[in-house]
């Protein structure tokens, strides 16, 4: 955390700098970092996929809810990215637009999850 908290305020001490004189290039530099954070967590990511994935595999859950939770938080940090150097490149209308976008995207992949989590309840539900 100390070097993504490094990376983070070298990052913004230069883009403050860089700002006044070539506003493009601050964006750049930040946008630059924001990636390179993210490339740095991977290794990170990965390791708590692949824990997910044993955990699945231990309690016989399917693959495939774990998988799509997975991708549902996937589209969020990358929507949420996304509408953030959207944001930083003053342009909040369109990342408001990322966001309602990666809303939806949520919503519909986790239709199956909702339909199977109703169906059970109903099943628990004694008829009658």
């Amino acid at each position: 955390m100390l070097q993504i908290a490094g990376i983070a305020l070298i990052t913004t001490f230069l883009a403050l700098i860089l700002k006044e004189q070539k506003p493009n290039f601050a964006f750049l530099l930040t946008l630059f970092a924001g990636c390179f954070i993210f490339l740095f967590l991977m290794d990170k990511i990965y390791d708590i996929i692949r824990l997910l994935q044993k955990i699945a595999q231990k309690g016989n859950v399917d693959t495939m809810y774990i998988e799509t939770i997975l991708k549902i938080i996937g589209i969020a940090y990358i929507a949420d990215f996304a509408a953030n150097i959207t944001k930083d490149a003053g342009q909040g209308a369109m990342a408001a637009k990322v966001e309602v976008a990666g809303k939806i995207i949520i919503l519909t992949m986790a239709i199956p999850i909702i339909t199977v989590l109703i169906e059970t309840i109903v099943n628990l539900v004694p008829k009658g």
